[in-house]
This record gives C-alpha cells, sequence and structure tokens, in this order.
C-alpha cells in the first residue's frame, strides 16, 4: 500500500469582531481615608458611565486593586496614600470606541491603555479557515497522486499539526495575529477616530492518504 501524506493550510485576512481597552482610575491623598473614598468614587464613576454604554459592551471586568502608602525619601514616615483599580472593557460595538475611550481618557486621575482588537473564540472564520485548509490538503494529495500516475482512494489520517504520527514535526497551528490600533486626529482631537486592524487567522492541517499503485516512477 502507498501512502501520501500533506500539510493543508490557510490563511484569512478579516476585520475584527471586538476590541479591548484597559482603563485604570486612581486617587492620592495625605490622609487614607479620603484617598480610599476618592478612589471609590472615580471607581464608582466609571462603573456608572459604562452602565450607559451597555449595548456596546461585550463584558466589562475589574482587575487589581492597589493601595499602598507612599514613603518619605528617609524613614517610614507616611507622606501620602494612593490606591488604584483597574478595569478591561471588551466593545462589541466598534463605530462608539474612539467617544467611548476618549470620554474616559477625559476624566482625573484616568489611565487608558488600548486598543487591542480581535475576533470571537466562536467566530465562523476559524472554522471556516480549518475547513480551507483540509481542502487545501486535499486538493495537494489529489496532484501528487496525479503526478504518479495514480488515484487518492482512502484518507487514512486527519490531525492538527504535530499530533500526527507522520516523522515530521510541524509546529504551526491555529492562531489570531492582533495588534495595536492606529490613531487618527491630532492631539487627540474630540473627533478621534481609530483604524481597526485586520486579523489574520491561520490554520493547518496534516492529513494522511492511500492512492493506488503508481504507474509513473
Amino acid at each position: 500500500m502507498t501512502t501520501v501524506v500533506v500539510r493543508g493550510e490557510a490563511v484569512r485576512d478579516v476585520e475584527p469582531e471586538l476590541a479591548e481597552f484597559t482603563v485604570i482610575v486612581a486617587a492620592r491623598d495625605k490622609d487614607r481615608q479620603a484617598a480610599l473614598a476618592r478612589l471609590r468614587e472615580r471607581a464608582d464613576g466609571l462603573r456608572q458611565f459604562l452602565d450607559r454604554y451597555a449595548e456596546a459592551i461585550e463584558r466589562r471586568e475589574s482587575g487589581g486593586l492597589h493601595v499602598h502608602p507612599e514613603n518619605a525619601r528617609r524613614g517610614e514616615k507616611v507622606t501620602a496614600y494612593a490606591g488604584s483599580v483597574s478595569t478591561t472593557v471588551t466593545v462589541r460595538d466598534l463605530t462608539v470606541l474612539g467617544e467611548l475611550m476618549l470620554t474616559i481618557a477625559d476624566q482625573d486621575q484616568t489611565h487608558v491603555y488600548g486598543p487591542t482588537w480581535k475576533l470571537r473564540d466562536d467566530s465562523p472564520v476559524h472554522r471556516e479557515t480549518r475547513r480551507a485548509a483540509i481542502g487545501e490538503a486535499i486538493a495537494r494529495a489529489k496532484e501528487y497522486a496525479e503526478a504518479l500516475g495514480a488515484r487518492v482512494e482512502t484518507l487514512v489520517e486527519l490531525a492538527d499539526p504535530g499530533l500526527s504520527r507522520g516523522p515530521e514535526p510541524i509546529v504551526a497551528g491555529f492562531q489570531t495575529f492582533a495588534a495595536q490600533a492606529k490613531r487618527g486626529g491630532p492631539g487627540g482631537a474630540p473627533d478621534l477616530q481609530l483604524d481597526p486592524e485586520r486579523q489574520r487567522v491561520f490554520a493547518a492541517v496534516e492529513a494522511r492518504f492511500t492512492i493506488s499503485d503508481p504507474t509513473v516512477l
């Protein structure tokens, strides 16, 4: 029995479905309770603001809370208390992303980082790309068989790269490559425009087929 082992690959460049950014609100005061109260006030203000965009937001998740005393250069004397809390926001309506981020960034003691562009884990493009990789593997096997004057008969094995029992290790699998956004408008103008970075989706498979006896040697 003659077998042929092939690798199928597919690449798709598509528009992102989600954008993620992080907001850190901070507060500082010589009095501990005053610092904590101000931090709570700013964190609550952020939550209330995000509530207004509930239809545009996929999810939001609170991250680290950091509160610490600030000491003088020498000794343990406390000169102030500082605190911060982070929130990660995932947006599905990308048309409001610039407005949302810019408005938040305009608040006191608020830091905004992002966005990162993404596809959903269950996005149909993942499945479509895998199917295209399988189609490429089948086409390649047929080309090899035809070059030998044979035909493909049976699929013996189909596996993600690296899972096949074949002798050639393959390191590439299924990946999504995301990048930072490009910002438009000078000086962070109110009409800030963000250009979504297209997502590159890559899929690969290994396939083993039996072929009829070659007639070309």
